[in-house]
């Protein structure tokens, strides 16, 4: 089994915390940098919408070989017309496009719908870092629970060893230790490899060569939760960024109805035109093609054949499919809510009754051990008992690994914010005041991001994390340099003494916190 001081000596060991490993994904994962490019498109969607009610400028040009008996009176009084370079600059703007003023309107609810959506991505990229962080310490412990079965297998086959040279037990007996004690090798082997899988995973979710060897300090420990299903769910249903996102899109739809009522209106441009034509390219030699305009143009469909009333229609019905979609989405944020609360809590009380069943078992294994080795147990009721002593420590720590997990899962599920306080954002929106300026008035902290970095910020990060991996390799060299000398201090060195099945396990229980003190730390 790979200890932690042997992993501290590896070549390229990452120490690093749950609170690390969150904020490495969060850096590094490709979804959130997705959701980054989908907040810039909508901006600059926005962008789009709003340009198109500023001025355009136009520049066109044609050249044409000419003749006929058009030009025939014109050559009588001296002019003789080939050939007819044309240029026409022209300047146009709209004055009034109700469909256009709407456009921007939906525009800026696709840009809330989109920060909203990178904050809901965000959770779910801090869920899988910390599930992964979680199955890592899960599958350590069930390391060491292997690791004791073999230890204390060996250690029973070299008592039955010992009693079958005496001739105090049958060869039968020595078989089955053997068989029981390579089952639970193999175990162990499989325990190991599931280990490294999950450091591999880990290291893929926070953007780190799956080969890095990391070494984790943390514990799997039990703290009491205090909050209560219902309070849980009002939570979620006011802060899930997903929520907040459905309702948008209502608003989306509603704004669609309203640019597609804007077909019953009018549309009025404005344009200015100059026009130029000659025998030569920029010439303006003929007298008929030398002209100007400037003026007012509208456009009105009286009768449309009911173009204009189908697509309100059908935006009506987008409406309806979004409320539709909005109610939904409340409902599977309790379902959610609900389903995580009552895994924790199903988590909690296995926690308590595996325990429970642990200090059980080991007196079992004692028991069975203490008759066999008198002649009035046997094999069996020492191999029966050291495997449930097994399975009680693996189902303990398996509920211990759920509890945590399902803590991580209840808050996502809740819509425990990264970057963004939802219901702030939402009310600064409410005020009329613009993305830029609701996510100010959301931010939770001063390294959240938005949008994607700039060039500049980019180096300036880029530089920032040499700097951290700098710090971190001096450290190491450092540590490595007092172990090195840790070592060779220690004469002679002693082996540790291997640990037994009998060693009680220990729940690493916490004082519950108070439904305030919870709640206070979800707003952080």
């Amino acid at each position: 089994m790979m200890t932690v001081g042997q992993t501290a000596l590896a070549v390229n060991t990452v120490e690093i915390g749950l609170s690390d490993s969150v904020q490495m994904a969060l850096e590094n994962n490709r979804t959130i940098k997705e959701s980054l490019a989908d907040v810039d498109v909508a901006n600059w969607a926005i962008s789009q919408s709003r340009r198109k009610f500023g001025p355009t400028l136009s520049w066109s040009t044609t050249a044409n070989r000419i003749g006929g008996e058009a030009y025939q009176q014109a050559k009588m009084t001296g002019e003789n017309y080939k050939w007819n370079y044309g240029n026409t600059l022209s300047v146009g703007m709209p004055l009034y496009n109700e469909p256009l003023r709407q456009q921007v309107e939906v525009s800026k609810l696709a840009l809330n719908s989109a920060d909203l959506a990178l904050e809901n991505t965000k959770q779910a990229v801090r869920l899988q870092a910390t599930s992964a962080y979680y199955q890592i310490l899960q599958a350590r412990n069930l390391i060491d629970v292997q690791q004791d079965a073999v230890n204390t297998l060996q250690t029973h086959l070299d008592n039955v060893n010992a009693q079958f040279r005496a001739g105090t037990v049958a060869k039968s007996d020595v078989l089955a230790s053997q068989v029981q004690l390579a089952n639970a090798q193999q175990a162990l082997v499989t325990a190991q490899n599931n280990y490294d899988v999950a450091i591999s995973t880990l290291n893929n979710i926070i953007g780190l060569p799956t080969s890095t060897v990391l070494s984790l300090h943390d514990q799997l420990k039990y703290t009491k939760y205090d909050l209560t299903l219902s309070d849980c769910t009002r939570y979620a249903l006011a802060n899930r960024a997903d929520g907040a996102a459905a309702v948008y899109a209502v608003k989306q739809a509603e704004q669609g109805v309203k640019a597609q009522k804007g077909g019953y209106l009018p549309t009025v441009n404005g344009a200015v035109a100059r026009n130029i034509g000659g025998e030569q390219p920029f010439r303006a030699n003929h007298s008929s093609s030398n002209n100007w305009s400037a003026g007012v143009s509208a456009a009105w469909d009286i009768f449309d054949n009911g173009v204009t009333q189908a697509n309100v229609k059908s935006a009506e019905a987008s409406v309806e499919k979004a409320k539709e979609a909005s109610a939904q989405m409340d409902e599977s944020i309790e379902l959610d809510v609900r389903t995580a609360f009552l895994n924790l809590q199903a988590a909690e009380k296995n926690i308590h009754t595996t325990e429970v069943a642990v200090t059980r078992a080991q007196e079992d294994y004692k028991i069975a051990q203490v008759r066999y080795s008198a002649g009035v147990g046997t094999n069996l009721d020492v191999m029966d008992a050291e495997e449930k002593l097994t399975s009680a420590r693996t189902n303990y720590y398996t509920a211990l690994y759920n509890y945590n997990t399902s803590k991580a899962s209840l808050d996502k599920a809740m819509g425990i914010p990264v970057d963004l306080d939802v219901t702030k954002y939402m009310a600064a929106q409410e005020e009329g005041k613009s993305a830029p300026e609701a996510r100010e008035a959301g931010r939770l902290h001063e390294n959240a991001r938005f949008t994607l970095p700039k060039e500049k910020e980019q180096k300036q990060v880029k530089q920032q994390k040499e700097r951290k991996q700098a710090a971190k390799k001096a450290r190491k060299e450092k540590q490595a340099k007092h172990a090195d000398k840790a070592a060779e201090s220690q004469q002679p060195t002693v082996k540790a003494d291997s640990k037994t099945a009998a060693a009680p396990v220990k729940v690493k229980s916490e004082q519950p916190e108070s439904a305030q003190a919870v709640a206070a730390e979800m707003a952080q």
